[in-house]
C-alpha cells in the first residue's frame, strides 16, 4: 500500500448541526439513502448465518434435479447422482479453493462418463473416477492449474457446446417416447424411429418441462426465486400422477444403498489410465473456469486455483470410492449460491447436508418422477451450454472457426477427437496471423503516398512489405502508419532501413509506429492517456471548445475507423456486463480504470457516487431490470471534493450542493463511530477524507443490497496518487489491491487483446499545434493510440 498522510480517525469533528430537522429521514439514517440495520449477538457471532443458511436451501433445491438428470444421461445409477452432489458439496465444500464455488455432477462430463459406462461398466467407472481424483490432486500439488487455463476459450466453449448438442439430442429421443443415445449420430439417427413411435404422455411431460424452464424468467422477481427446474419437475410429476404407462425413476433403495467400491478391469489397462487422464483434465478445466466465473460474479472473492484443484481431486477420490459420478465445479449451481446471497462455505456445505437428508428420508418421492421429465430438464440443460454470447465472443476475436470445429468434432466423432481438433485449428490460425500483414499504399493527388500496414509485422512479413515499399515512388513524401498488433525486430530494422534509403532520394518519411513501450519496455503511457495539457500547445488566444474540439478531430481520425465495427454491432441495443457509479470528478474514468470499452459499462457518475437520489434510482433500475445487468460496481476516490464538503459541514447549506450532500450524513455519521472499514484505511495510512471515501463506498453497497434489484453488489475506490484501484474486501472490510500476479486475475488479464493504433492526428494539429516526438529527422505525434485503445479490440 502507498504511503498516505496519517491521522487517527478518533478524534473527529462533532457533527455539524444545520436547519435539517435531526428527525427527518435524511439525518435519521432512515431515509432511502441509509443503509438497512441489523445486530444482537447472534447476528455479531455468526454474521453470514442467515444469508448463507438461505442459499443453501436454494442451491439445495437446484441441486437435486440437475444430478438426478446428469446421472440418467450418464447411463449411470440415477443415486450415484445424488451420492456425488453430497460429496462435492462437503469434501470439496471444505477443501477447495474457491469459498463460493460450488461442486458436483456436472453437465459436461455426461458424454465421457456415457462412453465409460458403456465401455467398462459402472464399477470400473467408480474405478477412473477416483484414479482422475488423484490426478488432480497431483496437478495441485505440482501447480499446474494455470496450464489448464490456458487452453483457448474457443475451444473450451465449442467443447462445452458440443456437449450440450450431444446432451440435447439425446434426451430429444426420450421426450418422444424413445430411448436414450449417447452418441450425436446416433441421437440424430434414432430421432426419425422416434417421431414415428411417438408417445403423447412423454411428450406432454417433457414438453411441460421444457416450457416452464423457457417461460420462468418471464414471470416477476419475486416468483423466480423459486428454481424454475424444481418447479418444472413438481409440475410434471403432479400432471404423470394421471397416466398409468409412464416409465418413472427406479432407485432400488436409499442413498446409503446406492455405496459400493469399485472394481478392477478384467483388461485395458491402457484405456482405464486414459479414461482417468480424460476425466480429469475435463473436470480440472471446467471447476477453473468456473471459478473463474464465480470471481466476476462476487468482486472482490479470490480462488487459490491449485488448491481448488486439490479440493476436486479430493472430492472425485471419495465419490469414486464409494460409487458416485465424477465431480467438478459447477457454474450453474455456484451462481445460484451466488445470488442467493451466499457469503462463506457453509452455505455449499449445507445444501450438501440437505441432499443428504433427502436423499435418505424421501425417497419415496424421488421415484414417483417421469423420466421424460428428467429427460426434458436435461434437453434444457444441454441447450443452456451452448450459449450465444461464447458464439458473440469467438466471432469477435476471429474464432468462430475454432468454435464450430470444436462443436462439430464433439458431436460428430468424440470428445476427445473434438477438442484436439480445435486445438490444431486454434494453432494453424495463430501461425497464420503470425505470418500475416496486411500493407497497402495509397497516393495522394499531391503525389505524396501513404502506406498503411495491418496485423502482425514480423520477420516472415519482410518479403510482402518489401514489395510494398519498393512500389514507393522515389523523392515522394510518404507516411507510414502501422496499425499492427505485433512488430518485430527484424521488421522493423527494414523499415527504418528503407526509411533511410529513400530519404536519401530527396524524399521525407514520416512513421506513425505503435507504442514503444511494446518493443522497448518502456513506462511511459500511450497517447490515449495523455491530458489535452500533454497533448495540446496551450495559448492565451484559444477559446473555450478547441480544446474539446481538437480530441474530437484525433478521435475522428484515429479511432472512429477501428470503433465503428463494434459500433455498429451495438446500434441495434446494449448488453452491459455491468453497472458503475462513480463520482463526477473529471480524474475518475470508469472506462479507463475497468479497461472496458462500449457496451460493457452502463455508467452514472454524480457529486460524491451516492446511490440514492431518483436520478440515480431510475439508473439503477433501467440497468437491472430492462438491461439484466448482474453486477453494480459503486468507485469512490482518493481526494473527494465532496467528501471533504461532507467533513466541513456544506451538508444542508443553501445551494444544491448543500442539499444533495444532506444524503450522505449517514455516512458521516458511520465514519465517526468508528466503521470498521474506516479503522481498516486509517491502519492502512489512508487520510481521514479517503477514509470516510471507503466507509461511503461500503455504505452505498449496502443501500444498493436494500433495494432488491437482484444483481451482485460490489465496492471500489480508486487511488489517484497511485493510479491504483483498489477493491472491497466485504469479509475483511479493507480495500485490497486487485493483484495481476494473482493467477485467477492472471489468467483474465492473458486473455486481454491488445488495441493498437495511429497517435494523435493531423486534424488535430489542424486546430491546436501538438507536441511531437521524433523518429529520426521527422516529427511524429504521440504514439501509440491503438496499442493502448479501443482495450476491446
Amino acid at each position: 500500500m502507498p504511503s498516505h498522510s496519517h491521522s487517527s480517525n478518533t478524534s473527529h469533528t462533532s457533527p455539524v448541526r444545520t436547519t435539517q430537522d435531526e428527525h427527518s429521514p435524511v439525518e435519521s439514517g432512515r431515509g432511502e439513502c441509509s443503509p438497512p440495520g441489523g445486530g444482537g449477538w447472534f447476528g455479531r457471532t455468526f454474521p453470514h448465518a442467515r444469508a448463507d443458511f438461505s442459499a443453501s436451501i436454494v442451491v439445495f433445491l437446484v441441486a437435486v434435479p440437475l444430478s438426478l438428470g446428469i446421472a440418467v444421461a450418464s447411463g449411470a445409477p440415477i443415486l450415484a447422482g445424488l451420492v456425488a452432489a453430497v460429496v462435492g458439496a462437503v469434501v470439496a465444500g471444505l477443501l477447495g479453493g474457491s469459498k463460493l464455488q460450488v461442486s458436483g455432477p456436472a453437465a459436461g462430463l455426461t458424454v465421457i462418463v456415457a462412453e465409460l459406462v458403456n465401455t467398462y461398466g459402472w464399477q470400473v467407472t467408480t474405478l477412473i473416477t477416483a484414479g482422475a481424483g488423484v490426478l488432480q490432486i497431483v496437478f495441485g500439488l505440482t501447480k499446474l492449474s494455470r496450464f489448464a487455463q490456458a487452453i483457448p476459450p474457443a475451444v473450451v466453449h465449442g467443447m462445452l457446446a458440443g456437449i450440450g448438442a450431444t446432451i440435447a439430442l439425446g434426451q430429444l429421443n426420450v421426450v418422444l417416447g424413445g430411448e436414450a443415445q449417447t452418441g450425436g449420430v446416433a441421437s440424430i439417427t434414432a430421432l426419425p424411429g422416434a417421431i414415428a413411435n411417438l408417445s403423447l404422455p412423454a411428450l406432454l411431460l417433457g414438453g411441460l418441462v421444457i416450457a416452464i424452464m423457457l417461460g420462468w424468467s418471464r414471470l416477476p422477481s419475486k416468483v423466480t426465486v423459486v428454481p424454475a427446474a424444481l418447479i418444472a419437475i413438481v409440475a410434471a410429476t403432479v400432471v404423470s400422477l394421471g397416466f398409468t404407462d409412464v416409465a418413472r425413476v427406479e432407485l432400488g433403495g436409499s442413498l446409503l444403498d446406492a455405496l459400493s467400491l469399485p472394481s478392477l478391469p478384467e483388461s485395458n489397462w491402457g484405456g482405464v489410465l486414459f479414461g482417468m487422464l480424460t476425466v480429469a483434465l475435463i473436470a480440472s478445466v471446467e471447476s477453473l473456469l468456473s471459478a473463474v466465473a464465480i470471481e466476476r460474479m462476487k468482486p472482490g472473492t479470490r480462488t487459490d486455483t491449485d488448491r481448488e484443484l486439490l479440493g476436486q481431486g479430493a472430492a472425485n477420490t471419495v465419490s469414486g470410492m464409494i460409487g458416485g459420478l465424477p465431480i467438478t465445479g459447477v457454474i450453474v449451481r455456484s451462481a445460484a449460491n451466488v445470488k442467493a446471497g451466499a457469503e462463506t462455505r457453509a452455505s455449499t456445505v449445507l445444501h450438501g447436508v440437505w441432499i443428504a437428508l433427502f436423499a435418505i428420508v424421501l425417497i419415496g418421492v424421488i421415484e414417483l418422477i417421469p423420466m421424460a421429465a428428467l429427460a426434458g430438464l436435461l434437453v434444457m440443460m444441454g441447450i443452456g451450454l451452448i450459449k450465444p454470447v461464447d458464439i458473440r465472443t469467438a466471432r469477435a476475436h476471429g474464432e468462430l472457426a475454432i468454435y464450430a470445429v470444436t462443436l462439430a468434432g464433439v458431436v460428430f466423432l468424440n470428445l476427445l477427437e473434438g477438442v484436439v481438433a480445435g486445438l490444431v485449428l486454434a494453432g494453424l490460425m495463430l501461425l497464420w496471423r503470425a505470418v500475416r500483414s496486411r500493407p497497402h499504399l495509397e497516393q495522394a493527388a499531391d503525389g505524396s503516398c501513404e502506406l498503411v500496414i495491418e496485423g502482425s509485422l514480423s520477420f516472415l512479413a519482410v518479403p510482402r512489405l518489401s514489395r510494398e515499399l519498393n512500389a514507393v515512388p522515389r523523392g515522394t513524401d510518404v507516411t507510414v502508419r502501422l496499425v499492427t498488433d505485433y512488430l518485430d525486430h527484424a521488421a522493423y530494422d527494414h523499415l527504418l532501413a528503407w526509411k533511410a534509403r529513400h530519404e536519401g532520394t530527396g524524399g521525407t518519411v514520416v512513421v506513425i509506429e505503435p507504442d514503444e513501450a511494446r518493443r522497448s519496455a518502456a513506462t511511459a503511457p500511450g497517447a490515449r492517456f495523455l491530458t489535452w495539457g500533454e497533448w495540446q500547445s496551450r495559448n492565451a488566444e484559444q477559446t473555450a471548445s478547441e480544446p474539446l474540439m481538437a480530441g474530437v478531430a484525433a478521435y475522428h481520425e484515429n479511432t472512429c475507423d477501428a470503433i465503428r465495427p463494434t459500433m455498429s454491432e451495438l446500434a441495434n441495443g446494449q448488453a452491459p456486463s455491468a453497472m458503475m457509479i462513480s463520482c463526477a470528478d473529471s480524474r475518475v474514468l470508469p472506462h479507463v480504470i475497468t479497461h472496458s470499452g462500449p457496451g460493457d459499462v452502463f455508467t452514472v457518475q454524480n457529486v460524491g457516487n451516492l446511490a440514492c437520489g431518483p436520478g440515480t434510482a431510475a439508473a439503477v433500475e433501467f440497468a437491472t431490470s430492462a438491461l439484466n445487468v448482474p453486477l453494480v460496481a459503486v468507485c469512490g476516490h482518493s481526494g473527494c471534493g465532496a467528501m471533504k464538503g461532507l467533513r466541513s459541514g456544506a451538508a444542508g447549506t443553501e445551494g444544491a450542493l448543500g442539499t444533495w450532500l444532506l444524503e450522505a450524513r449517514p455516512v458521516l455519521r458511520a465514519f465517526e463511530t468508528g466503521h470498521p472499514v474506516a479503522e481498516a484505511a486509517a491502519q492502512d495510512g489512508f487520510e481521514e477524507t479517503d477514509q470516510l471515501a471507503m466507509v461511503n463506498v461500503a455504505l452505498q453497497m449496502e443501500m444498493l443490497r436494500a433495494q432488491d434489484s437482484g444483481a451482485e453488489v460490489m465496492g471500489m475506490f480508486y487511488d489517484i496518487r497511485t493510479a491504483r484501484v483498489l477493491v472491497l474486501d466485504e469479509e475483511a472490510q479493507r480495500f485490497v489491491d486487485v493483484r495481476p500476479d494473482d493467477e485467477a486475475v492472471g489468467s483474465g488479464l492473458d486473455k486481454i487483446a491488445a488495441g493498437h493504433g495511429h497517435g494523435i492526428t493531423a486534424a488535430a494539429r489542424r486546430i491546436l499545434k501538438v507536441r511531437s516526438t521524433r523518429i529520426g529527422n521527422n516529427p511524429a505525434p504521440p504514439t501509440s493510440l491503438e496499442r493502448q485503445w479501443p482495450p476491446w479490440n
